[in-house]
């Protein structure tokens, strides 16, 4: 159960916007090949966690449809919700994946895409570094933003009022490096989702690597 009184702006707008976020963002062709990208490198069977996993898809369902373990974490109990119908296969939870206790080392892969957006600059960087001993040795995170130099902005977002914080891509770049994680591959896209409200934003794709591994091929 989540109680009402602690409910995070987060939660309140992904409550609100529910499947329509799934529809306004189901045409991302780099979304699909930022999976793609991690489909190919990840082992039978890998155990995959999902920040901020929204509607399950695509990315949970791509996962769980691939044979991976995957264990869903959103803020939102409305997306939890949707996603645990949609996608069976997979686990959902409902929490702050800040709190959520999960052992070190436990996982294969991380995907973080757009989950950063409502936190403090000091937030995301802890959770960067949480989510990097989250990670098995070799292990592989997969970070999708909007690079933008804001810090406390408020806007609209598909008619949603959001206070958004973020880094420019030089600063996203580094702070996944100083959570321990080596920039494998990166890509830059202008993206706009299909939603009346919606504008085009820029969006960058990391995939990374847990430190101290080779180097991906």
């Amino acid at each position: 159960m989540v109680d009402e009184n602690r409910r995070s702006p987060a939660a309140a707008v992904f409550d609100a916007l529910g499947s329509d976020y799934e529809k306004a963002f189901a045409s991302s062709e780099a979304h699909r090949a930022s999976l793609a990208w991690l489909r190919k490198r990840l082992p039978p069977g890998s155990r995959v966690l999902d920040v901020g996993s929204g509607t399950g898809r695509p990315t949970a369902a791509t996962l769980a449809a691939a044979g991976h373990r995957v264990l869903g974490v959103d803020v939102s109990p409305v997306m939890v919700e949707i996603a645990s119908r949609q996608v069976p296969d997979a686990e959902f939870r409902c929490g702050d994946i800040r709190e959520l206790p999960l052992e070190e080392g436990s996982f294969d892969a991380i995907c973080l895409y757009f989950a950063l957006l409502q936190m403090s600059r000091a937030e995301q960087s802890d959770l960067l570094r949480r989510l990097t001993r989250l990670l098995r040795p070799d292990g592989l995170l997969a970070l999708a933003t909007v690079p933008l130099d804001v810090e406390g902005f408020h806007g609209v977002f598909m008619g949603q009022d959001v206070r958004i914080t973020s880094f420019d891509a030089q600063g996203v770049t580094g702070m996944v490096r100083d959570a321990g994680l080596t920039v494998l591959s990166e890509n830059s896209v202008m993206f706009t989702p299909t939603h009346p409200d919606a504008r085009p934003e820029p969006q960058l794709f990391l995939h990374c690597r847990r430190e101290g591994t080779a180097q991906a091929t």
